[in-house]
């Protein structure tokens, strides 16, 4: 009976604050050079992620993504006033600061929290994106939105995956060739580029968020 009592105890004090991990994924481009089909050129992502767990349904995250980005217009049915084709490839590197909120309270255990071992959730921000070009090396603000699932292999380990589209404030993603080639000036809704990430995700929490919870007076 005391090793059952202090094994509850342990389990209920396993409440983590932050958790740390990486993955691998797919990105995809919409721009001048592809206006309709988001997968025609994938390429690759990866990313490092920190994320702080405010509650099981709330969470803060920073992440950080290494990936490259492809396109080629002579594969759209769209014709440039020039009549000539670009295709392009870009390596970013991207920072952003993002906010998440869990369907479900997320998390094992507890049965008077209601906490569930998967959520989805869905989760926007803001981004710094670095990218390189045609040789030319340049910086755009970013604004990542979207939605992914979250699962629980462990009390400690997490299994995720995550689709985020990106609104960058530039239309130089793709190269300068492709900056203005309708001769309509960029705006907050017209010419900028996009970029997506999916990504599968592990993570591992650690700091436990109350050690002890006796109350003395």
């Amino acid at each position: 009976m005391l090793a059952l009592a202090l094994g509850a105890t342990a389990r209920a004090q396993e409440d983590y604050r932050f958790d740390i991990g990486g993955g691998i994924g797919m990105t995809g481009y919409l721009g001048d050079a592809n206006t309709a089909n988001l997968w025609r050129n994938p390429s690759y992502d990866v990313e490092a992620v920190f994320r702080y767990m405010i509650n099981p349904r709330l969470a803060l995250k920073s992440n950080l993504f290494v990936g490259g980005l492809r396109g080629n217009s002579a594969q759209m049915t769209n014709v440039f006033p020039t009549d000539e084709t670009y295709k392009f490839s870009t390596t970013f590197y991207e920072i952003g600061e993002l906010f998440e909120f869990n369907f479900f309270n997320y998390g094992m255990g507890e049965s008077y929290r209601k906490l569930k071992r998967i959520t989805p959730y869905i989760t926007a921000g803001v981004g710094l994106t670095l990218f390189s070009t045609d040789g030319k090396t340049r910086a755009a603000f970013a604004i990542p939105m979207g939605a992914g699932v979250k699962y629980k292999l462990s009390r400690r380990l997490n299994l995720g995956l995550e689709f985020l589209m990106k609104k960058t404030f530039t239309d130089k993603l793709d190269g300068e060739n492709l900056a203005d080639p309708y001769g309509i000036k960029s705006s907050f809704v017209k010419n900028t580029d996009w970029y997506s990430t999916l990504t599968l995700t592990l993570t591992y929490e650690f700091s436990k968020r109350c050690e002890v919870c006796n109350y003395k007076d």
